[in-house]
């Protein structure tokens, strides 16, 4: 790492956007961390309707609403949007919280546990989608082609920080204050991220060749038009595999570590994979730059895939932080190679439209794993109604349940060797 550079390669707005991504992202997977386990007993909605509202619905909502906001971004700014977003975060952890609070029972009552709690994840998922945007077109608009990689290197290192020290901060308030706390925690971040904002954030500025802003409507018309190349979005659909599998990790995962492993910490064991992450990333990404792409992926999709069945092999504490660390291997392993690839993929005059779709495997994935985590955590462990489990038709083998999840990884596995086959030829013709 050029040193020099870091210390005068980059802006005050660069670094100031940096951090406040940081503690976002400290709020974000604090919550993350809790939310399926929060919904599904302090809230009492169980695992199946936790594992759909949160999975299904709020992190979908969060990863596949960017596509649109971008074009809010671009229009009223950086600091008008990351302002927008603080505000609408603090208002929305804030309405999760109440629902395990007695202080949040009249308004609960008032709706309904279910539909309080679909009102909550919408208004936190509208603000979240401003995030990405805001902060990745700071980094774009803050470095220089000498100064560029290093910058979103330093960016995607703390959004990995972020991941490894959110869920551990969630587990002390947890553990000190209450479950529903940590959302209020979330909450009050938000809160201060405004005024931090405000004081330190300056807006970058316009580049004068900057592309004139576009419209919703354009918007909608470039997504018709990338839906419409099949080519591009059964290989998105087939990568989205790979996100179906890692959403896992915080929709049954905890379900699994408190009830059948009896570790009341899980938060720690859902850190494993961001620690691995930031650990592995400079080997993994030197390998796989040795590989041609779609074979860096497939390596990835075998490594997460076998992770999953060690899982449900060998269902032990150590065996299961064993298999997550393998799983993030393979992560970090086809994660360099991704973005490359679906650049190569787009229409050579239309990259930028088509990369603004990158992140849709993780909404895919995310949607997915929303359905099928809850029905995996009733059947092979069961629902805690007033502290007390009740066991669910397969939980005298719980572990079975990681088969299925690496059954998901086996299929894309499959998909992407067929498309390597018989799709991507055409497509690089």
């Amino acid at each position: 790492m050029d040193l020099a550079m870091l210390r005068t390669g980059f802006t005050r707005s660069f670094w100031v956007a940096n951090v406040l991504e940081l503690f976002e992202r400290f709020a974000y997977y604090g919550s993350k961390a809790i939310l399926a386990v929060y919904v599904a007993e302090q809230v009492g909605l169980g695992p199946e309707a936790a594992g759909w509202l949160v999975g299904s619905l709020f992190n979908t909502l969060l990863y596949f609403l960017p596509i649109l906001a971008g074009t809010i971004v671009d229009r009223y700014g950086f600091r008008f949007s990351l302002m927008s977003c603080f505000t609408i975060f603090s208002v929305g952890y804030l309405m999760i919280g109440l629902a395990g609070l007695p202080a949040g029972a009249p308004l609960v009552a008032l709706l309904g546990a279910k539909a309080y709690m679909i009102l909550a994840l919408v208004v936190t998922a509208i603000g979240g989608s401003l995030i990405k945007p805001s902060i990745v077109g700071t980094v774009a608009r803050t470095t220089t082609a000498e100064t560029k990689g290093l910058g979103y290197s330093i960016y995607y290192t703390l959004v990995n920080l972020g991941g490894a020290v959110g869920p551990l901060l969630a587990m002390q308030v947890r553990e000190n204050v209450g479950i529903a706390w940590v959302l209020v925690m979330s909450s009050v971040t938000s809160l201060l991220l405004i005024v931090a904002t405000f004081v330190f954030f300056e807006e970058p500025e316009r580049p004068a060749d900057a592309a004139p802003v576009a419209s919703m409507g354009k918007v909608l018309a470039d997504m018709f038009m990338v839906f419409g190349n099949l080519r591009f979005v059964s290989f998105l659909v087939i990568f989205s595999g790979f996100w179906a599998m890692f959403w896992h990790i915080f929709y049954a995962l905890p379900f699994y570590v408190k009830d059948v492993l009896g570790y009341g910490r899980f938060e720690v064991i859902e850190t494993v994979d961001a620690w691995t992450i930031i650990l592995v990333t400079v080997p993994a990404a030197a390998l796989a730059k040795k590989l041609a792409p779609i074979k860096a992926m497939t390596i990835g999709f075998v490594l997460a895939t076998a992770s999953w069945f060690v899982m449900g092999a060998f269902p032990t504490l150590t065996m299961t932080i064993v298999a997550i660390a393998i799983f993030a291997i393979g992560e970090a392993t086809q994660a360099p190679r991704y973005y490359e690839y679906v650049a190569d993929l787009a229409p050579k005059e239309q990259v930028g439209t088509y990369m603004g779709f990158a992140f849709l495997p993780v909404a895919i994935g995310t949607f997915v794993s929303g359905a099928t985590s809850g029905k995996l955590v009733a059947h092979y462990i069961g629902r805690t109604v007033d502290g007390v489990l009740i066991p669910g038709p397969g939980a005298a083998a719980p572990q079975e349940m990681w088969y299925w999840v690496g059954a998901i990884g086996a299929l894309s596995t499959v998909g992407m060797l067929l498309y390597d086959q018989f799709v991507a030829p055409k497509q690089k013709a």
